[in-house]
């Protein structure tokens, strides 16, 4: 099987960023992580883990925090562990799903790899580096237990993947874009302006990024539910606003969907006419 992997490290505003990339039959991911103040901030994917580990080694880590349990997020977390000795810190919420051997789909597993059991410790709502106290923001909606990092002392928000892209065009199936809408208002209330995404990277003003995310959901949200209630179907939604597909949607067998956007929206909007 040919993966093509490509790695690069560099230092930005003090933030050691590791990214590294891997493609295959035309789709092309990629994966940061992040060290600051001591703090390694995700791992990347086992599948990068010859690539990744030279980087850790080379860092001065005290322990490691995640923003979700996701396979791209945790996939070096045993080695970090086994091998270096470092504390793992994470939302509770999936504490005992990662000291197991994890089920994830097949194509999942070409990209990044099989990630092996590790045990977390639970994070709580702050902890401390070594010159810095963190907020630890909970950012549902990608994933149930997404969490983001926010140094008081330097201003830095670290958001796993919060925002990955502007313009949201697919997301997993059990994605919710309310959600993740009520995750981007709630962290858009911290004081911050640059940005660390797992995806896009550096941000430099984040502030404004997560913003134009948020308007951009919110627009979506409205649109869809207009075209729902002028009688549309989910599908004719979805052929309207989406009408491109993109190879991650056949390479997945619809586990990423532009579908899943809209259902997600057209479910909270019925709840909250149930509701009324």
């Amino acid at each position: 099987m040919l993966l093509k992997k490509t790695f690069n490290h560099e230092t930005i505003q003090g933030v050691q960023a590791a990214n590294g990339t891997v493609a295959f039959q035309g789709v092309k991911l990629n994966v940061h992580c992040f060290v600051v103040d001591g703090v390694l901030i995700d791992t990347g994917s086992a599948s990068l883990e010859k690539e990744f580990k030279p980087f850790f080694k080379q860092q001065d880590i005290d322990q490691v925090v995640i923003t979700h349990f996701h396979e791209d997020h945790t996939g070096c977390a045993a080695f970090l562990q086994k091998e270096l000795q470092l504390p793992i810190y994470m939302n509770d919420i999936k504490l005992d799903y990662c000291k197991k051997k994890p089920d994830y789909p097949l194509y999942r597993k070409i990209f990044w790899g099989k990630r092996r059991p590790f045990l977390a410790i639970s994070i709580g709502k702050t902890f401390s580096s070594r010159n810095a106290i963190w907020d630890v923001i909970d950012t549902p909606g990608h994933a149930i237990d997404h969490l983001a990092f926010l140094n008081r002392e330097t201003g830095q928000l670290f958001t796993g993947d919060l925002y990955v892209q502007e313009k949201t065009k697919v997301i997993l199936q059990e994605e919710s874009i309310p959600t993740i809408i009520g995750s981007l208002q709630r962290v858009i209330t911290y004081d911050f302006v640059e940005v660390f995404c797992c995806h896009a990277g550096y941000l430099k003003d984040g502030r404004a990024a997560l913003q134009r995310k948020l308007d951009y959901l919110l627009n979506l949200q409205g649109n869809i539910i207009k075209l729902y209630e002028d009688g549309m179907s989910p599908s004719q939604i979805s052929q309207t606003l989406f009408p491109k597909k993109y190879p991650i949607i056949f390479l997945s067998r619809g586990e990423w969907e532009s579908m899943h956007i809209i259902n997600s929206i057209i479910q909270e909007h019925t709840i909250k006419i149930i509701d009324k």
